[in-house]
């Protein structure tokens, strides 16, 4: 069980890129897992990583353990669930990566029924809007929209199965510079931008009885899709030109007033997000108590 523990730190470690990472996602020290990587090595008699003030990677001899280690440990795991389908209640950690706007608009409503109903379990988040692999990252499911699932992956629906794009600004800004009456009058108006991490530009994307409308919009502000939408929303409440986003995340705003609708006609609908997960045979059990259980929860359907 030492031996098991340690590679278990070893692989970590490598996953993470450094011992600080390894040490959140273990819940333990840093000085720990280097003193396990340490053991490791020690009894293989081989160094597995290449050490540095600034990063962590594994040498040739790492990379060919890691390379066997990965579906062995994922056996092992496997091997260990099948006694823990014979609790009262599945325990463990469940890793989940997901969008922002996941974070913000789905998971509130699933996550605090699903931790009362399973206690034992203990969910770790990563919110990011880069495309990753999930499994790669040593996370156990993750939720994308349909366009970014990967084809060999069982993928259930989670959240609301219609979502829209809207257009908003602030009553002053839109008493000082007009209303929009057609999306390419946004190209005379100050917007407020998004940049995916990839550095690609969001197009803003509009359609209204078939007619489909793409504008690349200029504006005073760029920032980054998902983790600083936010400041875009407080420019916009501001007064500071035009913002294009979620309509769920938009909505607290418009019912305080703080923002209006813009070129509402216009917003475009498209498919609400799935959780997606490998499609072997044993799932671990928070994760299938966790599939389950968003296959029972029912979302409210759009007005």
């Amino acid at each position: 069980m030492d031996d098991l523990a340690d590679l278990t730190a070893f692989l970590t470690v490598a996953r993470e890129g450094g011992f600080r990472g390894a040490a959140r996602v273990a819940g333990t020290s840093a000085s720990r897992m280097s003193d396990a990587v340490r053991r490791l090595e020690a009894r293989l008699g081989v160094r597995l990583l290449h050490r540095t003030t600034r990063s962590v990677a594994p040498t040739d001899a790492g990379m060919r353990l890691l390379q066997r280690l990965e579906p062995a440990l994922g056996e092992v795991r496997a091997a260990l669930d099948v006694v823990n389908d014979l609790r009262d209640r599945p325990a463990g950690r469940l890793r989940l990566n997901v969008p922002v706007s996941a974070a913000r608009l789905v998971l509130p409503a699933i996550v605090p029924p699903f931790l009362q109903k399973y206690p034992e379990i203990c969910l770790e988040v990563e919110a990011e809007d880069r495309f990753v692999d999930v499994l790669a990252e040593g996370c156990d499911a993750g939720i994308r929209y349909e366009e970014r699932l990967e084809q060999d992956m069982v993928a259930i629906p989670i959240g609301p199965r219609v979502q829209r794009f809207a257009a908003a600004a602030a009553p002053d800004y839109l008493a000082r510079r007009g209303r929009p009456a057609h999306p390419r009058e946004l190209l005379d108006h100050a917007c407020l931008r998004g940049r995916f991490s990839s550095g690609a530009m969001n197009a803003w994307e509009f359609e209204r009885n078939g007619e489909a409308v793409k504008v690349d919009p200029k504006g005073p502000l760029i920032v980054g899709i998902g983790a600083t939408a936010d400041l875009a929303v407080d420019a916009a409440v501001a007064g500071s030109g035009i913002v294009y986003l979620f309509e769920d995340w938009l909505a607290p705003y418009f019912r305080r007033g703080e923002l209006v609708p813009v070129l509402e006609p216009w917003w475009p609908s498209f498919s609400g997000p799935f959780l997606y997960f490998s499609g072997r045979q044993y799932l671990p059990a928070p994760l299938r108590a966790f599939v389950e259980f968003v296959k029972a929860t029912p979302w409210p359907q759009p007005r």
